[in-house]
């Protein structure tokens, strides 16, 4: 294991030693820099915005760890002298640090040895990370990095062993693996072992407890407009669903709907893991490209709503009831399973399944997509994505993934509220598909995603929110 010594925290001597003039131009250089009021010492503010030039999402934490981690106590008063020893001693564990790295001894560390160094790590990391990694850091274009350009870069990272500066460079470009809302997680070695995988769900799960209930209104809005034939608009449909259930009664559905999270996400990231192993093979330390995440993901998809299709019926009907109508969830089951059988639970089950690889696929590609293209155009200016940016594209994807799917979405809802045996086709995917087209022309194929288009910016903006604050409060960071 890769580790060093935590360095000693100590105040300058009275006399410094000699510098070389080069090194010791260079430091009063970055001294400047940093004193962005030139009034001759670093505060907290200063150090703030430097790491913030060097990596767009660190926040001022970072700061106050550096300035922890360098024994200054005072927060506004760094000296010139005072930065230049810990300078001094910062680059002496960062050299300690490359030497580990330069497994050749060349003086230079490469794309095979940044790969193997997080694979000593217990990190999986593939070539075009590793790529844009060594760009990232490499000055002059060579697709190496030179003992100077890594004391350069991580000179003001706030860590002192291999693990924390790694990681550090590697959170200063987390956008180079893209997430995206419908494709499970990719956890590390490391924090599966550590069960920090399990954090992570949880905080994902009370994120979208709390985005389902806050946009609960709108998703049964938009149950009421893709099971009712007529035309009506947004306006008379929630009217009438006031005048029957009162405001409380927009909620109706919601619980079973929050309930479902948390088998859903366990399922799906069990299955996602296993699926994994299958593409993976003997090449263990191989992470995934992105066609290997959507077929793992659509594969996971598939096998979790296989299992929870059940709540996904009874959530629609309950979305339907009329007041009075079942006393709750499990009274609803047992009535709709007396009256209609076992069989009822999985009416609309195929184009369910089918919606699932159109809008995985498209969300995840396109997500890929825009991140990617805004990176090769800012890379050279050596910026990365905003949160907002990062919402906007997830937004965006999850957008298209709607439009190209929503046909099946609103099939599988019709077949899910019909609640007496239908006839010949009419009980049929094929069947309503063509009702549909015959009564309402092909705009009733999307009748009911307006609701579902205003509820996506809410959604994930909320997600994002309370997934910041669970996740720290349960001890992990965003990814």
């Amino acid at each position: 294991m890769l580790t060093t010594d935590t360095m000693v925290p100590c105040h300058p001597p009275l006399e410094l030693e000699e510098l070389p003039k080069e090194d010791e131009e260079r430091l009063e250089t970055l001294f400047s820099k940093l004193d962005t009021d030139g009034n001759g010492k670093i505060d907290i503010h200063d150090l703030s915005v430097a790491l913030k030039e060097l990596a767009p999402h660190i926040n001022r934490s970072y700061a106050e760890k550096f300035l922890a981690k360098s024994g200054w106590k005072e927060a506004g008063d760094v000296t010139l002298s005072e930065f230049i020893h810990y300078v001094r001693e910062h680059e002496k564990n960062l050299r300690l640090q490359f030497s580990h790295l330069d497994k050749n001894k060349d003086g230079k560390v490469d794309l095979e040895e940044l790969i193997s160094a997080f694979a000593d790590l217990g990190i999986a990391i593939g070539r075009n990370e590793a790529t844009n990694l060594l760009k990232r850091m490499d000055q002059d274009g060579s697709l190496n990095i030179s003992y100077d350009e890594w004391r350069d870069y991580l000179l003001l990272a706030p860590a002192t062993d291999i693990h924390a500066l790694i990681h550090f460079w590697r959170h200063s470009t987390y956008l180079d693996i893209g997430e995206d809302m419908n494709i499970p997680d990719d956890f590390t070695q490391s924090e599966l072992q550590t069960g920090k995988w399990w954090r992570h769900l949880l905080a994902g799960g009370i994120a979208g407890a709390v985005s389902r209930t806050c946009t609960a209104p709108l998703d049964r809005l938009k149950v009421f407009l893709q099971v009712n034939p007529t035309r009506e608009n947004m306006t008379k449909c929630l009217t009438k669903m006031i005048s029957e259930g009162g405001i409380t009664g927009l909620w109706r559905g919601n619980g079973i709907n929050v309930i479902k999270i948390a088998p859903e996400s366990a399922l799906k990231f069990a299955a996602y893991e296993q699926v994994k192993r299958l593409i993976k093979g003997e090449k263990k330390d191989h992470p995934l490209e992105i066609h290997e995440r959507f077929v793992a993901g659509a594969t996971a998809g598939a096998i979790s709503q296989t299992v929870i299709y059940p709540l996904e019926v009874l959530k629609t009907r309950l979305a339907l009831r009329k007041t009075g109508q079942y006393k709750g969830i499990v009274d609803a089951a047992k009535k709709i399973y007396a009256r209609e059988g076992l069989k009822c639970f999985y009416k609309g089950y195929i184009p369910n399944i089918l919606g699932i690889v159109p809008y995985a696929g498209i969300d995840l590609a396109v997500y890929e997509t825009l991140k990617k293209k805004y990176i090769s155009k800012y890379q050279a200016h050596n910026e990365q994505p905003g949160m907002l940016l990062l919402l906007a594209c997830g937004s965006t994807s999850c957008t298209l993934g709607q439009v190209c799917s929503y046909p099946l979405a609103l099939v599988r809802t019709r077949l899910q509220a019909q609640e007496k045996a239908a006839k010949g086709a009419e009980g049929t995917m094929c069947g309503v598909f063509r009702d549909i087209v015959q009564r309402e022309g092909v705009r009733g194929l999307y009748r009911g995603i307006t609701p579902n288009f205003i509820k996506v910016i809410p959604a994930v903006s909320i997600s994002y929110v309370v997934y910041e604050y669970a996740s720290r409060s349960l001890g992990v960071n965003m990814t």
